[in-house]
């Protein structure tokens, strides 16, 4: 288990962590989420030992960081943001270097770097420089060193920043792999690693927490949990429009940014608006193109939690 207590560092009279606890177990894969300046590559700085912290403890499975940082750094793996490497290195050569600093020997060390590269799908690349990588493939080479000394606890900072969406998907399903076996902490200001690979988000802003809880949980804080988005292109947007403003259990009605006549209606507290709506459907006569329940957004949530935050607004 990763335990954190009462973390704090400050560089100068700026205070970019302050007094952060929690605790991650195995199986967890704890998503770290913030914006920009939150203090989430701090504090990933300071679980790893790449940086001290001014006051409070880390502990990687009984393994004090700051006491025993040779314990702990043995049992972590560790990809800064960007995936730096040695631009003129090769991955083969790179990947040979890393398995060196974690005194991997012989046979021990050809075995271990021949499953990093089966694994992260590297052979194509492993004698080109890495200056000539795409940011796919060098976010690859990040995670292959990571995890060549196949360590207990993973902790993965910003490891999709910059990729395309068929790049992304491939990393995702390989840290959904890694989660079954490891601890992984990741942390990212992108809303949908949280649902896409998380099982457990932390919200920070400002260098505290201001949120714990599973996805789920943390998408039901939203005003759109359990509201209906529904489609009736055959019906006048204002006839819509009113008609389902006199609905009840409508707190509003938005129109959909992207859709034409497409309508998301916000419950009242405790509401469930599903029934009512189809039975305005069958009265009205009206053909729903889609209707769905939403089960709330993570952005409408992650902005109150950090706006909050920014106006000093106790949440």
């Amino acid at each position: 288990m990763i335990t954190i207590d009462n973390l704090k560092k400050t560089f100068g009279q700026f205070t970019a962590v302050d007094g952060i606890t929690f605790s991650v177990g195995p199986g967890e894969v704890l998503g770290f989420l913030g914006p920009n300046g939150a203090g989430k590559s701090t504090t990933m700085k300071m679980i790893s030992g790449f940086i001290k912290p001014t006051s409070g403890t880390v502990s990687v499975c009984g393994h004090d960081v700051l006491s025993d940082p040779v314990g702990a750094k043995k049992l972590l793996g560790y990809l800064s943001e960007g995936a730096p490497a040695y631009g003129e290195m090769t991955p083969a050569q790179f990947l040979s270097f890393i398995a060196d600093i974690r005194q991997l020997k012989g046979n021990e060390k050809a075995v271990r770097i021949q499953h990093v590269v089966d694994k992260l799908a590297l052979s194509s690349v492993m004698h080109r420089s890495f200056d000539t990588l795409s940011k796919g493939f060098r976010c690859r080479v990040g995670i292959a060193q990571a995890i060549l000394h196949d360590p207990v606890v993973l902790i993965l900072d910003e490891p999709t920043d910059g990729l395309d969406p068929n790049q992304k998907h491939q990393v995702r399903e390989l840290i959904s792999g890694l989660s079954e076996e490891k601890i992984v902490i990741i942390s990212t200001h992108i809303l949908e690693e949280v649902n896409a690979v998380c099982t457990r988000a932390i919200v920070i802003a400002g260098g505290r927490v201001l949120a714990d809880a599973s996805p789920s949980d943390l998408e039901s804080r939203s005003r759109y949990h359990r509201a209906v988005t529904l489609s009736v292109p055959d019906v006048a947007p204002v006839d819509a429009i009113a008609t389902f403003e006199q609905l009840s259990g409508v707190s509003c009605v938005e129109i959909c940014p992207d859709k034409e006549n497409c309508y998301t209606l916000l419950p009242s507290v405790g509401v469930d608006l599903l029934p009512a709506v189809n039975r305005l459907l069958q009265d009205k006569s009206w053909t729903a193109l889609e209707l769905y329940v939403e089960r709330g957004r993570l952005d409408d949530v992650f902005r109150s939690l950090t706006q909050s935050k920014a106006s000093e607004v106790v949440v």
